[in-house]
């Protein structure tokens, strides 16, 4: 086989028009690093997932925008990719001993599917730049609710139905 041949068959291998690589490669880095401190501290919604929901709302959306015409409507598929993402953070929270847990993960998976309705629309920038600020905000919220207590009163709190009392939990 020929040079010429190989570099030409490599070339369509890894051709994925109508869909842009450095599309694809902001939406795996924003998924990464948003999951990567979920994992790193040991909540749902790891590296893995995070990245393939912000690729998976990409796919979904550019395709969509690809048959907008008379007959399509993209802002359809953008409705049941917010349903869809709905289930599934609705399947990271539970109750559990009266406290419900995995609120952040539900609005972490939330904010996935929004940057890859970004980078859909061409806004890698923003959506990196995004990605970065809610790292920040993950990480910058706590360590201050660490160090002011008030700030945690309401927010991690379980709830005794049977006494009618609350009392402090660390989640």
């Amino acid at each position: 086989m020929s040079t010429m041949a190989l570099s030409t068959d490599l070339a369509a291998w890894i051709n994925i028009a109508p869909y842009h690589w450095s599309a694809i490669g902001t939406a795996l880095f924003c998924g990464a690093v948003i999951g990567c401190e979920r994992q790193i501290r040991g909540k749902p919604v790891g590296i893995r997932t995070s990245a393939l929901i912000t690729v998976g709302t990409y796919l979904f959306l550019a395709s969509a925008l690809l048959l907008q015409g008379e007959t399509s409507d993209p802002t359809r598929v953008l409705g049941q990719v917010v349903t869809g993402i709905g289930f599934l953070g609705a399947g990271v929270m539970l109750s559990k001993h009266g406290a419900v847990i995995g609120v952040t993960s539900a609005a972490a998976i939330w904010i996935l599917a929004a940057l890859g309705v970004l980078i859909s629309m061409g806004h890698l920038l923003p959506a990196i730049k995004l990605s970065l600020l809610v790292v920040l905000i993950l990480c910058g919220v706590e360590f201050i609710e660490n160090r002011l207590r008030v700030l945690t009163r309401g927010v991690h709190q379980k709830i005794d139905q049977t006494l009618g009392r609350s009392g402090r939990t660390k989640l």
